[in-house]
């Protein structure tokens, strides 16, 4: 044991020589600096953009059907639909309320190959629905732009913040 307590502090002497506490703060600074960082590096999401647009086209053939995950207006909604809950595509259902604030993503109608937004609101007030889990991610936005990401329990704000199920509302075109 006394050869590796030698070797432990002629190291430590050697590396106390060699360098003082400001150069190893102003490492120890570099490091922290440089982790925080990390999160901001750019994301290459180019094999998602080719997995949308299969999807979208394979959409296509159910697009019509608003208790199917392929409808064409869901196409960033995440959780039950509302309209195999007792709703509809588009109304809570009752005993039920639309939460207040929601998130939003740009649907392409198959039909007219427009580009519709549409407001996702989670319907709030009962337990989990437990029909019909659709989770569509298209266009999505990372975590950062929250009024974008659908990975929110959305009824928060709600005075009753248990989640029952997801409605999609058109709010109109989208302009190019």
């Amino acid at each position: 044991m006394a050869l590796f307590d030698s070797w432990f502090e002629r190291s430590a002497r050697s590396v106390a020589q060699r360098s003082s506490r400001r150069s190893a703060l102003a490492q120890l600074g570099k490091v922290l600096v440089g982790t925080a960082l990390v999160p901001l590096l750019p994301v290459d999401r180019t094999a998602n953009a080719a997995n949308a647009a299969n999807a979208s086209n394979a959409a296509s053939a159910a697009s019509d059907d608003p208790l199917s995950c392929d409808y064409w207006k869901y196409c960033a909604i995440d959780g039950f639909l509302c309209s195999c809950c007792g709703g509809t595509s588009s109304t809570c259902p009752p005993g039920t309320t639309a939460s207040p604030i929601t998130w939003i993503g740009t649907c392409r109608n198959p039909h007219d190959g427009s580009d519709y937004i549409v407001s996702y609101n989670d319907c709030c007030g009962k337990t989990s629905c437990g029909s019909c889990f659709c989770n569509r991610n298209e266009r999505e936005k990372p975590l950062y732009k929250l009024s974008l990401n659908n990975d929110i329990n959305w009824c928060m704000a709600n005075s009753n913040s248990n989640y029952h199920c997801s409605v999609s509302v058109l709010l109109g075109a989208a302009k190019q």
